[in-house]
């Protein structure tokens, strides 16, 4: 499978993890100080929703084009207002270009995306912006390479493969370690698809195993998971979240449930062993 996340963009999955995402990318402009973004799995930064591949699937139709008429009281108005910033309700913005919109002079987003075309195109759009950096490289790799960051001591890694090959979960037990051993201050955000519960409950029972403390799970469910072809929900383990994260995350995710129609939205705690 040659994934390509344009065909995708912009559905409930990325709502999810996007208003999350600036969630907690706001409790680092609380300090002064600078914080650092590892964005392990980049793709395009910002995509055309009135392109082919989107047009094709029009998941969009089913997630961000349902949520054009918040208003500002709403848990979801600062990520949507940079939604809008970025050129919605036509281009929709992926983590990079979100988290660029939130960047102060001192703070600095490192991107890994390792397709060549992807990669070009995310570049060029931030040739102007001094404090964004583009690799062309494996992601999971990148976190020996890049970590701990040199200008920050506070950080996020957001990892949100796209789940085209086996074994991706045991590959992201392994980057949480990577990440422990070499920033241990940092905060770790990883996306994942629930299509069953298998996989995913065996991915969080990994991380119970492992006595990872501080973890919380976002999750967004569109319909029950006993569907393996489908794409039934998307989640969201966060470790070290900030203070009232786990308020802002239940808040948002209800707050999709009702407007995208979905079966369940849940944040909870993965209690180490």
């Amino acid at each position: 499978m040659n994934y390509r996340h344009a065909f995708h963009a912009g559905n409930f999955a990325d709502c999810m993890k996007h208003a999350l995402l600036v969630s907690l990318l706001g409790h680092f402009l609380r300090k002064p100080s600078p914080f650092m973004v590892l964005d392990t799995h980049a793709g395009l930064g910002r995509y055309d929703l009135t392109c082919e591949e989107a047009e094709k699937t029009q998941e969009w139709k089913d997630g961000i084009g349902l949520l054009n008429e918040e208003g500002p009281d709403s848990p979801l108005a600062p990520w949507l207002e940079l939604v809008k910033k970025a050129g919605g309700p036509r281009y929709y913005p992926g983590s990079p270009l979100l988290t660029s919109l939130m960047l102060r002079p001192q703070d600095e987003l490192i991107c890994c995306e390792k397709h060549p075309d992807d990669k070009r195109k995310l570049y060029g759009q931030f040739t102007r912006t001094p404090n964004v950096f583009v690799h062309e490289r494996d992601g999971y790799e990148a976190l020996r390479a890049l970590l701990p960051p040199k200008t920050a001591k506070r950080g996020l890694v957001l990892i949100d493969p796209p789940f085209e090959e086996p074994g991706e979960f045991s590959r992201l037990l392994e980057a949480v370690h990577t990440i422990r051993a070499r920033f241990p201050t940092g905060m770790i955000a990883i996306w994942y698809p629930i299509k069953h519960r298998t996989p995913v409950r065996a991915f969080h029972m990994a991380l119970q195993d492992a006595a990872i403390p501080d973890v919380l799970v976002a999750e967004l469910l569109i319909r029950k998971p006993v569907d393996p072809d489908r794409l039934n929900g998307a989640g969201l383990v966060v470790i070290k979240p900030p203070y009232g994260f786990a308020e802002q995350a239940s808040a948002q995710l209800n707050r999709l449930k009702t407007l995208l129609h979905a079966e369940e939205a849940t944040v909870t705690q993965i209690t180490a062993e």
